[in-house]
Parts: C-alpha cells; structure tokens; sequence
C-alpha cells in the first residue's frame, strides 16, 4: 500500500515547515480540533477534525504511522476498512471499521495554513477478554479443608479484574497475577482463591466474575458447583412410634453423606439382638415384640468419611402420651344438644309463669265475688251466719216471697 505522489510531496514540504500545535498569532479560529476516541476490538472508531477558519485549505487525517489516509474527500491509503463519513472546507470525519490492536495509536489532523496547524487523537482499542476458565474443581473436597481455585482469562487490554463469589456472597483473599503477551499486546490474569468448606458446601455455586471497561458496565462470569465429601449422620425412625407387646416393629436407620454410607450394622446395648429380630438392609425388623425386646439399640452407619452411630430406646408397652384435646372452637353435638335443652327448658319455665298469672288473677276476681255476696245478705240479717245464709240463699228467698191481693 502507496500513498498518492502528489499528496506525499505536500507532506514533504509541510513537514520542512515550523509546525505549531497551538500557534500564538493565528488564535483558535483557525486550530483544528479531535477528540480521543476508544473502541474495542473489532469495533468501528470515528474521527473527526473541525476548524473554523480553514483559510481555503483542506484538512488531512494521518495515521501514527504518519500514512495519509484522506486529504479532503480523497482517499490516500488502500484500506477498505477506512471510509470517508463527511468532508467539507471545515470538517473531515472518517471512520475505521474492523479495529485491531494495531490500529492503537495517535492519529493526526492537519490543516496546510502557513505554517500547516495540527491537531492530535489518541485511539485506545481495548482488548476484550475471553469467558473465564474455572480449573480445580475436578476433584472433590474434605470438609473442613481448604479448597482451592484457579480462574484464567486471556485477551484483555488492559488487565481484567477478576472477582470470586460462594453464592451471593464474596470470598474474599485471591492472589492475581498477570502475564502480558507482547505479540499481541493483551493479558492473561490468573486469580487463585482458597476457603475452607463444610459439608454446607457441597453442591455450593462458585462463580468467578470478570470486569473490564470493554464489557460496558457488564460482568462476564464462569460457574460450577464443588464436591465436598463429609462424614455420614444417621437417625432411627420406629413404626409403629409406641409400640405394644405381640406387634410387629420396624426400626428404620436414615442415614445420609458423601459419599453415601456404604454399611449399616445393628447393636443392642448390653446384650445380642433378639432372636426374632431380622436385619434389612438399614432396617431391624421386629415379628413379635416381647416385653424383653425392651431396651437401646444403636444403628452404626460406615462410609469412606468414618462412621457413625445413631441410637434409639425402645420401651415396649410404654404409656402412651395423652392426646391433648382440640382447641377448635367449632361446636361439638353435645354442646348442641345442651343448647337445644336449655332453650326446651326456658320455654317450659316461661309457660308456667304465665300460667301462675292468670291462675292468680282468677283466684283475686272470685275473691271479690265472694265478699259481694256477704256484704248483700247482711244488709236484712240480725247476726253475721244469718247474713251469710242470706248471701248464699237470699237471691232464692226473695223470689219466694210472692204477694196476693184479693
């Protein structure tokens, strides 16, 4: 790839002449001006050149390797990369499509005034950094060890950061190094975390998170789930819970760890297990409980991680637990029974009540009766029984006596 001849022989005089950045006699109006610019890898930059007083001369962008890529609207440099975006006495705006790390540089902006006025653009073209790459989580974990992590990332310029998270949270005390490739002019970032781990962590989420200003506010993150074998935990599950003497009984050892419990051996404390009682796997299986059946029996539970022993008190024929009664205050039928009853008997109560009423209001009217008929016959009668006789037989009398005229 040539420049123009005529274009470069323009170059050759311009650069014979004193150059001035920021001339003195000539002021701002005719300085042109740019701006840095930063693009990422493989992305498009623009630049753009502006003077306001062109003095009717064209302006020329260069690139740091001081190659003329446009003068005016002619092209000077074959790159297809490169495109004019708009040129006109007091603008030239070209863009580079395609960026590599190659095209980093300063860019120039000239104006050929007497003396040629320059203007300077710095382009950074930052190096994307790949996915990150989690190495040390093949292989499983002891608890309470210290597990250990490397996380890798190459291509970045410049350096990528590099974060360590347990789910939410973050681990905190990573070692980074960084390895720069001179070729390519980027960087491998190696970060190393370690943190001891229970039997909580096993399945946990490690992520490693990378930050860098191509990623435009974004993380870029890698996650796997460790391994951490622990020590087995047991439990006995009895059906039936209280169990009754001529029953059959089970006794069910839970257990569980990592690796999972490889054996399960049944002891009863002081003494043999009974001769009806059957070992299932992880079950003791009682056909026929007897009072004597009573005692503790232990569950020992064994894997590559140690062993462990669960136990359980078996008391045949034990007292039962009272079963409290239910709080509901839904109403039961006896209590609406009793309600029933109680309204039957105020009823009752009220029926009566009006019957001593009216019997007591009958009895107070013939009262009154009576002593009208006695006040009647003593009106005629010497002494009180006649006066009475003459009440209860007066009426009568009276009729009797009948008058006759001849």
């Amino acid at each position: 790839m040539t420049n123009h001849p005529i274009l470069f022989l323009l170059w050759a005089v311009a650069c014979m002449v004193t150059v001035s950045a920021n001339p003195s006699y000539d002021g701002d109006a005719k300085q042109p001006r740019t701006s840095d610019e930063s693009v990422v890898v493989g992305g498009k930059v623009t630049l753009k050149c502006m003077v306001e007083d062109h003095d009717n001369s064209s302006l020329q962008w260069s690139n740091p390797a001081q190659q003329t890529l446009y003068f005016g609207d002619k092209k000077a440099l074959r790159d297809n990369r490169i495109e004019l975006v708009k040129s006109t006495s007091n603008e030239l705006t070209i863009s580079i499509s395609d960026v590599g790390l190659f095209d980093e540089g300063v860019y120039t902006c000239a104006i050929f005034t007497m003396p040629v006025l320059m203007a300077k653009a710095l382009v950074t073209v930052l190096g994307k950094p790949q996915k990150p790459l989690i190495l040390g989580n093949e292989a499983s974990f002891n608890e309470n060890e210290k597990a250990k992590l490397t996380c890798k990332t190459s291509g970045s310029k410049p350096a990528a950061k590099i974060s360590w998270y347990k789910g939410l949270e973050t681990l905190p005390g990573a070692v980074s190094e960084l390895i720069e490739d001179t070729d390519r002019r980027t960087f491998t970032v190696t970060s190393q975390i370690e943190f001891p781990v229970t039997q909580e962590d096993n399945g946990a989420a490690i992520t490693c998170t990378v930050a860098h200003e191509s990623l435009q506010n974004t993380f870029m993150s890698t996650s796997v789930k460790i391994k951490v074998y622990y020590k087995p935990v047991a439990k006995i599950e009895s059906q039936p819970q209280f169990p009754r003497e001529g029953e059959n009984l089970q006794l069910r050892c839970l257990a569980y760890g990592n690796p999972s419990p490889q054996t399960y051996i049944w002891e009863k404390e002081g003494g043999e297990l009974p001769p009806q009682s059957r070992q299932q796997e992880n079950n003791l299986v009682f056909l026929f409980l007897n009072k004597s059946d009573t005692g503790v029996y232990k569950c020992k539970v064994s894997s590559l991680m140690g062993t462990f022993i669960a136990k359980h008190i078996l008391d045949v024929n034990a007292i039962l637990p009272q079963i409290p009664s239910d709080p509901s205050p839904v109403p039961s039928t006896s209590s609406i029974d009793h309600a029933v009853i109680g309204g039957v008997v105020a009823v009752i109560v009220f029926l009566v009540l009006c019957l001593l009423i009216v019997l007591g209001r009958y009895l107070i009217r013939h009262k009154g009766t009576y002593l009208t008929h006695e006040a009647k016959g003593s009106d005629d009668a010497p002494d009180a029984d006649t006066a009475i006789i003459n009440a209860e037989g007066g009426q009568s009398s009276s009729d009797d006596k009948k008058e006759y005229f001849i």
